[in-house]
Formats: C-alpha cells, structure tokens, sequence
C-alpha cells in the first residue's frame, strides 16, 4: 500500500494570467459560482447536441476543457468531496490539505494539452451480492482522476442529450429509485406489458471494445485523452505491468462514462440486474 501523503511536490504558480493560486486561495474559492459556470456550460453542450448543432458542440466542449472552472470543481471533487479521495494510485499521491489541492489544480490545469495517463493500481474488493467473491478494481493516479472528472464533464452532456429517457444506470441525477417508480408506472393497473427481462452482462467492463467506444466519441475533443486511459495498463502488486488490450478497469471516474454507449439502446437498466423492455420487443432485441 503506497504511503498516504498529505501534499505534492510542484510549485504553485497559477494558471497563464492568474495571481499566485496556493492554500488560502484555494479556501477563498467562491463554489457556487465556479460549479454555475460549468454547470451552465453543460446545459449549452447538451442543448447544442439536442438540437444537432455538432460544431458549436463541439467548440464548447473545448472550452469546458479549457475552462479554469472546470478544472476547480474537477480537483475538489476528487480530493474533497469523493469517498475515495484518500486512496492512492500508483504514484502514492493523494491531496487532502487545501495546499495540496491547490497546486494539484495548478498541475492539471497546466498539463491540459500534455498529460499522459498512467497505469492503474489494481485492488480488490467484496463483491456486494456475494462477499465470498472478489470484485477487481483500478485505482488511477491522483492527476489521472482530476483529468478525468474535467473529461466527464465535457463529455456527459453528450451523452445525456443522446440516452433513451427510460435509461437509468450510470447516468447523473438518477437511480434506482427512478427505475422503480418507472416500473410501477408500465405495469400496474391494466397494463398489458408482461414481459421482464431479468440479465446481466458478465465481465462487461473487461470485454469493452477500445476501437469501438472510441468509434462512438467520434470528434470528442479529448478522445486521444480517453485512449491514454484505455492503454495504460494495469499494475498489481506481486504481479507487475500487465497491458490493457480490451475492457476499462472500474474505479476510474470515466470507467461508468464508458458503459452506457454500448447498451442504451437495448434496455432500461436500473441500479441492479433488473431489466425491462416491451412485450413484443423482448425476443427481438434482447438476443
């Protein structure tokens, strides 16, 4: 287990145009107007791609990846408000005083054209219905993680502008719950809808085609950013380097972002193993 520090090792300059940006700067932040520019900024992503508009889409997605916003509320979330912010990577970093978030920001902020992903430290977990079973994970570097929550919020509207409505899994703001009341919706009363598809996709995440997900980003802007990610291996302890050739470790923020393009159009899914689909629709598309 690398050892848990409490601060980075890099000069805290600021971004091209800023002051300096260090601990007290970083207390100073005003939140709610830093998370109402990218949270605006995600609502014109997903209005220019509701409406087809792909150009202004795709420009405003380079602006959120340049976005100084961005890259604040991306750092805070990884190394202050995530359940995982003090587990390490390979690198053994972790940000956890207000020094060290700054200059963390500072960092990524100034490797938004550069950065090169680093292998992922493989852990192991119980799995949730059966704890006699191990669930695999991949615990990215701290710098990969804030890069891939400035990723996520480029591309998740995206993809929120393109999901069926009756979509649940991996998706902001819903839930299980969600997909239940759905359910009690279609079926009760004198519904017709019989059909319940109970499935699950076994070993999803490891057998996800690179060359297809980074056929369905098309002109995402930080595609290349993605397949840095998707090639940059795994290493486990006792065991070494280990290459990625197919699937996306999970643990990663983007790892969920990576999921829903493959199957959205085939299932309602929810939280769990459940799935429903149409009565007439169910041999034709669950094959």
């Amino acid at each position: 287990m690398p050892e848990l520090t409490g601060k980075l090792d890099t000069s805290v300059n600021g971004p091209e145009g800023l002051p300096l940006f260090d601990g007290d700067a970083w207390d100073r932040v005003d939140w709610r107007f830093r998370e109402g520019q990218v949270r605006r900024l995600r609502g014109r992503i997903f209005k220019a791609v509701q409406d087809g508009d792909w150009p202004l889409a795709r420009n405003l997605q380079k602006l959120m990846l340049r976005s100084w916003s961005c890259t604040l509320v991306s750092v805070r979330q990884v190394t202050q408000r995530n359940a995982g912010r003090r587990t390490a990577g390979i690198d053994g970093l972790v940000a956890l005083t207000s020094q060290a978030r700054a200059e963390m920001a500072v960092r990524v902020h100034a490797s938004t054209g550069s950065h090169r992903p680093s292998p992922v430290r493989r852990v192991y977990i119980p799995k949730a219905g059966d704890k006699t079973k191990m669930r695999p994970l991949g615990i990215p570097v701290l710098a990969d993680r804030c890069h891939q929550a400035r990723v996520r919020n480029a591309l998740e509207p995206e993809w929120e502008a393109r999901f069926e409505p009756r979509s649940y899994g991996f998706r902001p703001g819903r839930g299980c719950h969600d997909a239940i009341e759905s359910l009690f919706n279609i079926l009760h009363g004198k519904s017709r809808r019989i059909w319940i598809l109970d499935a699950d996709l076994a070993g999803a995440f490891d057998k996800i085609s690179h060359g297809h997900l980074l056929e369905l980003l098309g002109g995402f802007p930080a595609r290349d950013m993605i397949a840095g990610w998707l090639k940059a291996g795994i290493f486990e302890a006792g065991k070494g380097f280990a290459p990625t050739g197919e699937g996306t470790p999970q643990g990663g923020l983007c790892s969920a972002e990576h999921k829903p393009p493959y199957a959205q159009c085939w299932v309602m899914r929810s939280a769990g193993p459940l799935r429903l689909v149409r009565g007439r629709e169910a041999g034709e598309r669950c094959t």
